[in-house]
């Protein structure tokens, strides 16, 4: 291994080496555990006697900071207990013993087997250029593979030019507000809180916009650069937007020269009829498609990509250079594979399945005597419940996470209910999870 240590002249060889070792551990350089170099090599690094080192070795396993065993060579000693414990509890996050929040895929249903073989593919034959820094608008492999995917899954007019590869939909709702330059925006009301704090924080001013059983109420829109919607599957409602305000909407648009922002996060998660189309189809000049793998594969792979009208792809890609430069490359390469391979489709096809069959065990499992809304598509559903903070007290004694629609609203909202992820829990975990929301909501036993 290799070791820098400032050992400073004039202290003395061994004192000099004894107080470098010492600072590095005890300022974290070397890790506890770590392994030091032989004494001949470092003696032959640092210029000095192979006794020097030996002597100061043997001086701070005297003083507890190292430890040597015969034939396993010379290490940081571990950390005193008292030390390490806080270290470990800062480490630990809490973990639910039921987990129904919104937000995750079942990510131990990640293809693993699939995308092992599209990696290796993939790194199989990809040119020398692409180990070297990426375009920013992304691997053309990959915007190649995501148009014709998208043109024909979701509707999307989605040619490879007019397409961003980003690190996730954050990524591309950041770049985006960048890009707009401190506009107004308008986001949906109930909506997701993080989404308004990217916004915030990028610069942009929210402004708040109702959403009711048929979506975002068009009318209410005002004049705002642009309006960030979930069209598919309203997020947390999950209300599906009615026909008439996509075509209100994207009339608005273009009677304002101003911009659609289409989150389509789980757009391919549809159950009770075909797949609602993007509403990007209806308006390319005027609507921003985001898209992302997080939903479908896993939200560890941090990949996400943007449809952009024509006059937006300069600027976008520009604030992507200079954000991050461009997104790795070998997961675009291997997520190309995956989609020319038709292995993605496979995979979206029987995670829906999979996620029917959970979406009709919470519908049967609560029964009548709870309305559960926004189930024709997506990973979540609203339960309506008449006192919240009293359901989730009950649900923090049973160590069941589960959303709380109150936190959706811009402003203090007249609905309370509960945000229930049924994509959250693992295979096995599932039916435990769900008994513990009917005993929290009181429904009595399977």
């Amino acid at each position: 291994m290799d070791l820098h240590l400032e050992v400073i002249a004039g202290e003395g060889r061994r004192v000099g080496l004894e107080r470098a070792l010492r600072d590095a551990v005890r300022d974290g350089q070397l890790a506890p555990g770590a392994r030091l170099p032989a004494t001949r090599r470092l003696a032959e690094e640092l210029g000095v006697s192979r006794g020097t080192v030996k002597a100061a070795y043997d001086q701070l396993i005297a003083e507890g900071f190292l430890t040597a065993r015969q034939g396993a060579g010379t290490e940081v000693a571990p950390l005193p207990a008292l030390d390490a414990a806080p270290l470990k509890a800062a480490a630990r996050a809490p973990v639910p013993r039921f987990d129904l929040r919104p937000g995750s895929p079942d990510v131990g249903a990640f293809p693993a087997a699939a995308w092992l073989r599209a990696v290796r593919r993939a790194v199989a034959t990809a040119p020398v250029s692409a180990y070297d820094y990426g375009d920013p608008l992304g691997r053309i492999e990959l915007r190649v593979a995501l148009s014709e995917y998208l043109g024909r899954a979701r509707g999307v007019v989605a040619p490879p030019e007019r397409i961003v590869v980003t690190s996730g939909a954050v990524q591309g709702l950041a770049l985006l507000t960048r890009v707009l330059a401190g506009a107004d925006v308008a986001m949906e009301d109930p909506g997701l809180p993080f989404h308004r704090e990217v916004v915030r924080r990028g610069g942009g001013r929210v402004v708040p916009v109702p959403v009711d059983e048929r979506g975002v109420e068009v009318d209410g829109l005002g004049d705002p650069a642009a309006v960030v919607v979930t069209p598919a599957h309203q997020y947390p409602t999950g209300v599906t937007l009615h026909p008439s305000r996509r075509r209100a909407l994207t009339d608005w648009a273009r009677a304002r020269g101003a911009l659609v922002v289409e989150d389509d996060y789980d757009g391919e998660f549809r159950y009770d009829r075909q797949p609602v189309g993007a509403l990007q189809g209806m308006a390319p000049d005027r609507v921003v498609y985001l898209g992302t793998a997080s939903k479908t594969l896993g939200p560890a792979l941090r990949l996400g990509w943007m449809v952009l009208p024509p006059h937006l792809v300069g600027p976008v890609a520009d604030a992507k250079l200079h954000s991050d430069h461009s997104t790795e490359t070998l997961g675009q390469l291997a997520l190309a594979e995956l989609i020319r391979s038709h292995a993605y489709d496979r995979h979206v096809r029987a995670c829906r399945l999979r996620y029917r069959r959970r979406r009709d065990r919470l519908v049967e499992r609560l029964g009548q005597r709870r309305r559960v809304q926004g189930i024709a598509a997506g990973l979540h559903a609203l339960v309506e419940v008449g006192d919240e903070a009293a359901v989730l007290a009950r649900a923090a004694v049973e160590g069941l996470a589960v959303g709380s629609l109150r936190e959706h609203w811009h402003t203090a909202g007249s609905r309370e209910g509960l945000v229930v992820g049924y994509g959250t829990p693992r295979e096995g975990a599932y039916p435990g999870a769900l008994d513990a929301l009917a005993r929290v909501l009181e429904l009595g036993h399977s």
